[in-house]
């Protein structure tokens, strides 16, 4: 027989209040990480939303118009030492960061696939792709990991992708190595902070309608077994789930959220 946790109950109608949750990569309006930052929001939390540019102001203005407590920042988070002092800085004022969502990286820069084959891919390329799309997430979670420790609590959700954890495509190959790596990282990462009650989970994405989405990405999603991509919005919602106290069991996993897409085995087959 199990004994339930007191320290786990919950305001159902908001799950979150009173906690603290950064996510990075929030900067367009289209994306998933707004739209967790939006999910979290409404769940009562205070958002701390980050990028690379000042369009994290208007983010924050919309947010704040929602009625959502939000503050942003501008940061390189490839860049370890602005990681430390923006964070230091950001952090310093507050007395607790319960949730981060590691949602900074991108395919390339411009949203344009790199479309290399492994041996044409050049040191700059493969450098970059890994630093947007990993050494984000490693840089972030090692700086919030020491307060979560001392508050003896902590959710960290990685977002990765299908791309590298369970399926590829060709032309990519970095972008691929950076989104399986995340999954690696997210249970290495579970293993050291579990006895801390922090927990650290990924979600990987397959075809999502974001403002970014291409053509053949569209078609893409149209071919799932689900015939559509899917949205921002059902990310931000398995986020959420992940990010909640009740989900306090929950640790070293990849939920992937897909349409179905890595189910056929036979690609000829139509319903």
């Amino acid at each position: 027989m199990t004994s339930f946790d007191s320290r786990h109950r919950h305001n159902r109608a908001a799950p979150l209040a009173g906690q603290v949750a950064l996510i990075t990569g929030a900067g367009s309006a289209t994306g998933i990480g707004f739209a967790a930052a939006v999910e979290l929001g409404e769940c009562g939390a205070r958002v701390i939303i980050a990028s690379t540019t000042d369009r994290i102001d208007q983010r924050v203005a919309e947010l704040l118009g929602a009625g959502i407590e939000a503050t942003g920042i501008i940061a390189d988070l490839t860049d370890s030492s602005a990681v430390r002092e923006v964070l230091g800085d950001v952090l310093a004022g507050l007395e607790r960061l319960d949730i981060v969502v590691n949602n900074a990286g991108m395919i390339a820069v411009g949203g344009t696939m790199l479309d290399a084959s492994v041996e044409t891919i050049g040191d700059e390329e493969w450098d970059d792709t890994i630093s947007r799309n990993l050494t984000t997430c490693f840089n972030v979670t090692r700086a919030v990991i020491p307060m979560m420790r001392d508050a003896q609590y902590g959710r960290i959700i990685n977002v990765a992708s299908t791309s590298g954890p369970v399926q590829a495509f060709a032309g990519d190959a970095a972008y691929h190595a950076a989104k399986a790596a995340i999954s690696g990282l997210t249970r290495a990462v579970a293993l050291e902070v579990a006895s801390a009650n922090i927990t650290v989970n990924a979600v990987a994405p397959g075809w999502i309608a974001t403002g970014s989405q291409t053509t053949g990405e569209v078609a893409a999603g149209n071919a799932t077994p689900m015939r559509r991509s899917g949205t921002p919005a059902e990310i931000a919602a398995a986020i959420r789930f992940l990010a909640e106290p009740a989900a306090a069991y929950i640790t070293g996993q990849l939920l992937v959220i897909d349409g179905g897409n890595a189910l056929p085995e036979d690609r000829t087959w139509q319903r």
